[in-house]
Order: structure tokens, then sequence, then C-alpha cells
């Protein structure tokens, strides 16, 4: 998990996830993620980002990128908040895919190798 939030932190001082945090929740949900070698991240469950985006203290206006109004979201409880965020935002669409892709390149400059989208696995092994 330290690897994860250091991830995290990279991703928030570098500011490669301006505009992305639909792509951002899609690699963490979705995709593998080494440095190193090392694996960062096998992808993880909705509720277990939540948790994470949470201790992370991650910024609730990154919402707004795609279309949520974080006061119309659930104040008190920030795990619910991010839940519910990802809920609404279709993090298993085409759009959340192609940013995605996007931040795979962005983390590919710090060092971070980001694999396909579910899907495309079997694609890139026949290559």
């Amino acid at each position: 998990m330290d690897a994860l939030h250091t991830l995290l932190d990279e991703i928030r001082k570098e500011g490669v996830a301006q505009g992305l945090w639909l792509g951002l929740v899609n690699v963490l949900v979705a995709r593998k993620i080494t440095k190193a070698g090392a694996v960062v991240s096998n992808g993880m469950t909705w509720r277990d980002l939540a948790v994470v985006l949470k201790k992370a203290r991650w910024d609730r206006d990154a919402v707004r990128e795609v279309g949520l109004d974080p006061e119309q979201l659930p104040p008190r409880d920030r795990q619910q908040f991010w839940y519910s965020a990802m809920a609404r935002a279709g993090v298993d669409g085409a759009a959340a895919t192609k940013a995605g892709d996007e931040l795979a390149k962005a983390l590919a400059k710090l060092g971070y190798k980001v694999g396909p989208p579910p899907g495309q696995e079997k694609e890139e092994a026949k290559k």
C-alpha cells in the first residue's frame, strides 16, 4: 500500500492527473501498475479505491471534471463521497478507458508501467 500512496503523491505533485480524474480511477481500478519491476497495484475495487482517495485526502473538486457537483454527493462520509462519484462517473466506459490511456502515458514519464485495460490483454498478447 505504501507504493500506491507514493504513486498518488507523485501524481498530485507532478499534476499529471489534472483533467484526467476519470482516467485515474480507470487505471487504479482496472489495470496493473508497476515501477522498476515491482507491482504497485493489481487493480482494486471501487470501495477500496474510495478508502485510498479518502486517506490521501484527494481534492473533492476533481469530480467536476466529469460534470459532477461535489455538493450533490455525500458530504460527511468521504469514503461514500468517492464511491458515489465513481458510480456516477461511468468509470467503465470508453471515455474512462481513453482517459486511462492518456494517464498511462503521463505515468510512463514518471517511470510507471500501466497495463492495458480489461479486454485488451488478449489483443496485447497476440502482438
